[in-house]
């Protein structure tokens, strides 16, 4: 379970990275300091499945590999606190992916379709922060990582967009994440597996 948990972060991350350079680059007049990620998926934009397929989904749907990895990691006398935690991170994951089933309209951003996609774009950075601190109460050898990237989250999330262009922020949160997402099955190695037993 390590190594598979391990992969998927790592694939999980690498996918979303080059979905965002390779269609980044594909779009005439793009900027990553300038533009919000979602564009890249947006309805209207070329080639927009792909990169809501490879930046979206499959780095949520693997970050939720990720999660259950972690939540079968927890040893049995954890507690529930960090078992609802990893749930948590479950939860954050599949909202990362749902960013892409929901992609915006950027000929109507306060319509239904964009509503959606800025919902999953919320619950994906509160259920991270509230869930992470709790899942790293019980696993020792995430705990200094998972914490940061948090903190990072919620920093970026409410700075000023007189200190910091939005698009950057954005960018900075994601970034957290995903390096999250590939470095936590280094984070783990040796941790020992024990059954889970339920919250």
């Amino acid at each position: 379970m390590n190594r598979w948990t391990a992969v998927a972060g790592w694939a999980g991350a690498l996918a979303c990275v080059a979905a965002a350079i390779a269609a980044g680059m594909r779009l005439d007049g793009y900027s990553h300091a300038l533009h919000p990620l979602a564009l890249l998926g947006a309805d209207g934009v070329p080639n927009a499945l792909v990169f809501n397929l490879v930046g979206f989904i499959v780095p949520g749907l693997l970050a939720s590999v990720v999660a259950l990895g972690l939540y079968r990691a927890l040893p049995a006398a954890a507690g529930w606190l960090p078992r609802i935690g990893a749930r948590m991170l479950l939860v954050s994951a599949l909202a990362f992916a749902a960013q892409g089933l929901f992609p915006l309209d950027p000929q109507d951003m306060d319509g239904q379709a964009s509503g959606l996609h800025a919902a999953a774009w919320m619950i994906w950075w509160i259920a991270f922060v509230a869930g992470a601190p709790l899942l790293a109460s019980g696993l020792r050898r995430i705990r200094a990582v998972t914490i940061a990237v948090a903190c990072a989250l919620l920093a970026m999330m409410f700075v000023p967009p007189s200190l910091l262009d939005p698009p950057l922020s954005q960018r900075i949160a994601v970034v957290a994440w995903l390096l999250w997402l590939a470095l936590h099955g280094v984070s783990r190695q040796g941790l020992p597996h024990r059954p889970a037993r339920d919250a």
